[in-house]
């Protein structure tokens, strides 16, 4: 456990340049204190003591302005910078080595049962006030930017902007986007295909 709080201590210190020492992290950083009260519910939660599970996380999101689901499962280095605001819902599960800055919700489309919130990858950065909403994943060593509302599947390596949120790069390459003007018109695709297909018979035939 204190090998485990080092690690989250050396994180902060890592990420955050305003950080001046592990002991002012521990004592003064909200996101610390939140992850710590998560291990502590989450441990009643898996034993189904729910009622204390929920009220520590309760407590802790009063004292915190982050709150996160006992049930949620979170990985190591989970770095919440700011953090008010920020909701983590029961179905959750974050990686490795993520950073969350405030204001960011974890949440569900209100339309799934069982498994209804997203999951992060190792080392994700999901942008202030960035909503991230539904079952699917967030893949590993991507970014999601301020304000993004993600409602589908983001890859490996990618970026995501906007509302709703679109992949602008992936593995460090700019991807292509289509404007409104420059959009392909479908039924001019599928009559070209048509054509071709045709041509392709009729040279079939003469042979």
């Amino acid at each position: 456990m204190f090998k485990e709080l080092n690690e989250l201590l050396n994180a902060y210190k890592e990420r955050d340049p305003a950080a001046t020492s592990k002991w002012s992290i521990f004592w003064l950083y909200p996101g610390v204190r939140a992850v710590i009260d998560h291990r502590i519910a989450h441990w009643f939660y898996k034993h189904k003591h729910f009622y204390i599970a929920r009220s520590i996380s309760q407590r802790s999101r009063k004292r915190t302005g982050i709150e996160i689901h006992p049930g949620a499962q979170i990985g190591k280095r989970l770095v919440i910078d700011h953090g008010m605001g920020i909701v983590i819902g029961e179905t959750t599960i974050i990686g490795d080595d993520c950073l969350l800055y405030q204001g960011v919700t974890l949440g569900g489309s209100g339309k799934e049962k069982g498994k209804r919130h997203p999951t992060l990858g190792n080392n994700v950065l999901v942008g202030a006030g960035a909503k991230v909403l539904g079952s699917f994943k967030v893949g590993d060593n991507s970014r999601i930017a301020a304000n993004a509302v993600v409602l589908n599947e983001i890859p490996d390596h990618a970026t995501a902007v906007g509302a709703p949120a679109r992949v602008v790069r992936l593995g460090g390459e700019k991807v292509e986007l289509l404007d409104h003007v420059h959009i392909p018109d479908p039924v001019s695709q599928a009559l070209k295909k048509l054509s071709d297909r045709i041509e392709e018979l009729e040279k079939n035939q003469e042979k």
